[in-house]
């Protein structure tokens, strides 16, 4: 049981609390959001694993489920709702760590979800990674993602770096730092990857973004957006072209953040590699890889004079 006053998580008997799992579900997804009522319910909920949070009077506030792994698919979660007069009090996150917690007693380590766009810094913060294009779910606009939690998540696809590279940029605080052979035309040209570097760095929290180059080539017009961005805010976006020769035969590229989230890739030249967003440790690590070739880079100034 996790306990966060003035309420509390436990997991439910589904056949027992049913009529509070579905009476919260229907006030969140069909009264407010409009969601069909048939889609409201499924076959999988007796087979799903459910946390319910309840004021200590006993009043139901919130829900979520747990859809066991099946036929190769891993765990997912689901139907996480709270009752708006409780939101914004931490009982989305109660319920959440809850379900994470279920997963791992059961030796599942690897779980996913559907997460409404308007919810995706709530699964940022909580190390979930997006995973390909956005997609419509009920009329609703949905994010795939996904969470490895005994380890960081693969990415091997191109929509999967686009949207990772996204999830590391929005969930920094002020702070980030990109170390890459260049450019990469299809990544840093995505506007997933243009809109969260713009929303960083109009935060107004005094962010700065570190470019550290192995080749500042001339830019290529897939390159312009973001090169565009970092003319219009030159204190936010630095860029720098290592000069010493270990730096340049670096063969490996990454973004990390100031929250313990990074994206690496083993081979610069690849999308091919490793994220997690909750990894203070190894984007520490990364961090102290990118300070130390900062010093010793040279700035690219000649991308300021460039008409884009």
């Amino acid at each position: 049981m996790s306990a966060i006053a003035p309420f509390r998580v436990q997991a439910a008997d589904y056949p027992r609390a049913m009529a509070e799992l579905h009476a919260i579900r229907e006030a969140v997804f069909v009264h407010e959001q409009h969601v069909p009522p048939q889609l409201e319910r499924d076959a999988l909920d007796p087979s799903c694993l459910h946390v319910i949070a309840r004021t200590l009077s006993g009043e139901a506030i919130g829900t979520g489920r747990l859809v066991p792994p099946s036929a190769g698919q891993p765990a997912r979660i689901g139907r996480m709702a709270v009752l708006s007069h409780w939101r914004g009090r931490g009982v989305g996150a109660a319920l959440l760590l809850t379900l994470v917690r279920l997963a791992r007693q059961r030796g599942w380590y690897e779980i996913t979800l559907n997460a409404q766009v308007g919810a995706l810094d709530f699964y940022l913060q909580h190390g979930f990674v997006p995973r390909g294009p956005r997609f419509h779910e009920a009329g609703i606009e949905h994010q795939a993602m996904h969470r490895i939690l005994a380890g960081p998540t693969p990415v091997s696809t191109q929509g999967d770096a686009v949207a990772t590279s996204a999830a590391v940029i929005q969930a920094a605080r002020r702070g980030l730092c990109l170390f890459l052979h260049e450019l990469d035309p299809g990544l840093f040209n995505a506007p997933a990857v243009i809109d969260a570097m713009r929303r960083f760095a109009t935060a107004g929290v005094g962010g700065q973004a570190r470019i550290l180059l192995q080749v500042a080539q001339p830019p290529q017009k897939p390159q312009a957006p973001l090169l565009a961005l970092a003319q219009r805010m030159p204190t936010v976006f630095v860029f720098r072209e290592v000069a010493d020769a270990v730096d340049r035969d670096y063969p490996s590229a990454f973004l990390a953040n100031d929250s313990g989230g990074y994206y690496f890739r083993r081979l610069a030249r690849s999308i091919e590699g490793e994220a997690d967003l909750n990894a203070p440790g190894r984007a520490r690590q990364l961090r102290a890889t990118f300070d130390n070739a900062w010093e010793r880079s040279r700035p690219v100034t000649e991308y300021r004079a460039l008409g884009i």
